[in-house]
């Protein structure tokens, strides 16, 4: 199946269009925000404020979730990855578009068995579990990296527009994970969320170029909302930036707005996504591309769930 060209043509199994050649108004969510069962909601680990939390706001922020400790041995790793002429080579590795320095990593739970144990802490899964109604698996993992004073931004974008679009992920039915692996504050790009604006879907304008993904990595322009869109959700909503030492966590929705600012402090700034997805929303044909991402950036074949 090819993708639709415009709105005359969309898919019937397509809730979200997007990638089109006029635009579309806002589109509300029909997905559940917190898709675990009444017997789930009960069991924990979160409880009803904070399952309620999540519904109203997209997101949930653990202080310390995990110990300064436990994080330092992940920066040997990245050290021996970044001395890796193989690995930095490879298009798992995206490098910065201005300073040419490390960007993201992709696929860190496949290149290392330390992260691959981190996807699959008990007490982070029991959470996402909660949240996503039952088993999930790793759609997608990375480290997004900020050197001081020239660790480039994120624009405003929904990951799922992405995911649906290029990915092929039907449902509203994951969340990505943010671990702090450097300490987050507000002078050194933390991430930038728009408490509420998971509850509608923005529709982009613009086909998708082949490959898209050699190029949006490095700086997205397809798949982006306009100033126009964007202006009306962020003066009724705000911003908040999450903030916090090295060990915290960040859950956010797959839908959320979210964006960050260039790091120009000399503080670093290293962040590593886990992004977890429902085992009944695996991907299918994209809705938005003629052709799937590499399967670093959206797993289709290793998909067991995870626990």
């Amino acid at each position: 199946m090819t993708y639709a060209p415009n709105q005359l043509s969309i898919r019937s199994d397509d809730g979200y269009p997007t990638r089109l050649d006029a635009p579309m108004g806002n589109i509300a969510r029909h997905c559940p925000v917190v898709h675990a069962t009444p017997e789930q909601r009960q069991a924990g680990p979160l409880d009803e404020q904070e399952l309620a939390a999540f519904e109203e706001r997209g997101f949930l922020w653990f202080d310390s979730f995990f110990e300064a400790d436990d994080i330092e041995p992940f920066f040997d790793e990245l050290s021996a990855m970044e001395r890796d002429p193989e690995l930095t080579g490879s298009d798992k590795v995206i490098t910065d578009p201005v300073s040419g320095a490390i960007r993201s990593v992709f696929g860190m739970h496949e290149l290392s068995e330390r992260f691959d144990r981190l996807t699959r802490s008990p007490r982070l899964l029991k959470i996402v579990e909660q949240l996503l109604g039952g088993g999930v698996y790793v759609h997608q993992s990375r480290i997004n990296d900020k050197a001081g004073f020239q660790g480039s931004g994120f624009d405003w974008h929904s990951d799922f527009e992405t995911w649906h679009a290029e990915d092929g992920m039907p449902g509203m039915r994951a969340l990505s994970v943010s671990l702090m692996l450097t300490d987050n504050g507000e002078f050194n790009g933390p991430l930038m969320l728009v408490p509420g604006s998971h509850r509608q879907f923005v529709p982009t304008v613009g086909r998708t170029p082949d490959q898209n993904w050699e190029t949006s990595l490095k700086a997205q322009h397809i798949g982006v909302p306009t100033r126009e869109q964007l202006g009306p959700i962020i003066e009724k909503q705000g911003i908040e930036a999450p903030k916090g030492p090295a060990g915290s966590i960040l859950l956010f929705d797959c839908n959320a707005l979210h964006a960050s600012n260039s790091n120009l402090s000399p503080w670093p700034r290293s962040n590593l996504f886990f992004v977890y997805n429902s085992v009944d929303n695996r991907l299918v044909t994209p809705f938005g591309a003629k052709s799937p991402r590499p399967e670093h950036l959206a797993a289709r074949e290793r998909t067991p769930a995870l626990g």
